[in-house]
């Protein structure tokens, strides 16, 4: 189970509502399987953005570094898919870390419309829904 603070929550959808027609991403941090901060990134990813994400090493290690230094750790990453469903792709799944929530964000016309969590296997075979608490 994944739970998001109302703050974070909101960061995250703002980030990927600005961030569309593209693909938005970001770091969620906190303690134990609450986030109590969304951390927005630039989507570096140097091919068409609207279907695929990268966040740059450099951005992760500085943001990990900062929620140590509060105490804090790394939760996982949000991203979104603009106009179609908040699902785990392949592409997904081969890009993940098993140790991570990976929360994608439907983005239909602009506006927010679902969003769901998945928690890959350590093979990365596999990815199924965790339950997703937000707001």
């Amino acid at each position: 189970m994944i739970k998001i603070e109302k703050d974070a929550w909101e960061i995250m959808v703002s980030h990927v509502r600005q961030t569309y027609p593209k693909e938005g991403c970001g770091v969620m941090i906190g303690v134990g399987g609450t986030v109590t901060q969304a951390v927005p990134l630039p989507n570096a990813f140097t091919g068409a953005q609207e279907d695929f994400f990268t966040i740059d090493p450099e951005d992760l290690r500085r943001t990990d570094d900062q929620a140590r230094r509060e105490g804090m750790g790394v939760i996982g990453i949000f991203h979104s898919h603009p106009d179609c469903d908040a699902y785990f792709s392949k592409r997904d799944l081969e890009h993940s870390c098993p140790w991570f929530s990976y929360v994608v964000l439907s983005i239909k016309k602009g506006s927010f419309d679902h969003a769901n969590s998945y928690r890959p296997d350590f093979d990365q075979t596999e990815a199924p829904k965790e339950e997703l608490i937000y707001g």
